[in-house]
């Protein structure tokens, strides 16, 4: 990194409307704003992000995201050097919404205007917050996607394996509805969690026998569906304890999971003998505690670093596609005006596509 720019990143593919401004001099990345305007009021009545109640919100709040990031950055609009935007893979209405304001940007201003994969921001955060060097491990782990990916370049990404169907952070509002708890689940299940006995429900790990770093979560939630109704069956409802129980085995089970897979795409890239070994995770699920402290713990026993990003880094964000676009643009990546939005867009183009991926929120 040796040129100081300052770009502006939006992000709006799933149920976040986001707007950051990020300065980089040479080796130093300052975040000088970052919006986020959340939608769970919005959805909290429907188990899941409703795409059309999403889209509607990203196209009225966008353009308030990022007149109030610019305020606080204290930069006016002149002093962007560029503008990067999610272009997929989301939600496509939302992500249309975000696309359609930053080519208006884009073309009142001059400025280059720069198509970001939200993965690909996901992906390159720890080099955000971290400095990374390449290649390093990534588990991207979060409402719409789950996947490991060798980070071997800003634009060059190996996938070792993921989710055939849903991903964990789905896997998690479901569970929450499931139970009546609210949205999101994932905060709602994890503190439940502390208070379950996790052995309790033998619930199934999907793909443990199975070779390899695919995963699979749909028959997780499934299994607890059926957990749960054998209970209703036998007592005529669940009981606080029921539920925390169950909330418990859950949780476990995709820590099992995530361990053991990670174990092996651990494997997959030692193998390769990097000079400074690190396992990167993103993403919302990332919040999750026992999911941290498993993976943690995996690492150091393994002999690399894990990174963590802030949480607040995890979660979708502008900060991280602004970085990306300074990546893209780096490398003379600039989009036209003609920039489309894309619903799927995977990373690893050479790999064969996953059912789950691409897949952000879900009509209850």
């Amino acid at each position: 990194m040796t040129t100081a720019l300052t770009i502006l990143g939006i992000e709006s593919s799933c149920d976040d409307t986001a707007a950051a401004v990020l300065r980089i001099n040479g080796s130093d990345a300052e975040i000088l704003s970052s919006v986020v305007a959340g939608q769970t009021e919005l959805h909290a009545d429907f188990g899941g992000v409703v795409p059309e109640i999403a889209a509607r919100a990203h196209a009225e709040r966008v353009d308030i995201c990022v007149e109030d990031a610019l305020q606080r950055s204290g930069l006016p609009l002149d002093q962007i050097d560029a503008i990067a935007v999610t272009a997929g893979p989301g939600l496509i209405g939302g992500v249309l919404a975000g696309v359609m304001c930053a080519k208006g940007l884009a073309l009142a201003t001059g400025k280059p205007l720069i198509g970001i994969n939200h993965l690909a921001g996901h992906a390159l955060t720890p080099r955000l917050t971290d400095g990374l060097d390449f290649p390093y491990l990534l588990l991207l782990v979060s409402g719409g996607h789950c996947q490991f990916l060798l980070v071997e370049g800003p634009d060059s990404f190996r996938r070792l394996g993921g989710t055939i169907d849903d991903a964990p952070g789905e896997a998690f509002d479901k569970t929450a509805k499931l139970l009546g708890l609210p949205q999101p689940g994932g905060p709602a299940v994890e503190r439940e969690a502390t208070k379950g006995d996790p052995r309790r429900f033998p619930l199934p790990r999907p793909l443990l026998d199975r070779p390899g770093c695919d995963m699979s979560f749909s028959g997780l939630k499934t299994a607890l569906l059926r957990a749960r109704d054998a209970v209703v069956a036998e007592k005529g409802g669940i009981t606080v304890q029921d539920r925390a129980d169950l909330c418990a085995a859950f949780q476990l089970a995709v820590v099992d999971i995530l361990h053991e897979k990670s174990r092996r795409a651990l494997i997959e890239y030692l193998a390769l003998a990097p000079s400074a070994p690190a396992f990167a995770v993103a993403g919302g699920v990332a919040a999750n505690g026992p999911i941290r402290t498993a993976l943690t713990q995996l690492a150091a026993q393994m002999g690399a670093n894990f990174v963590a990003p802030p949480l607040a880094l995890c979660t979708d964000n502008a900060a991280m596609i602004a970085f990306a676009g300074y990546e893209a643009l780096q490398n003379g990546q600039i989009s036209g005006l003609d920039l489309s939005a894309r619903p799927r867009w995977p990373l690893d183009t050479s790999a064969a596509p996953l059912l789950g991926a691409g897949k952000k929120g879900a009509k209850a």
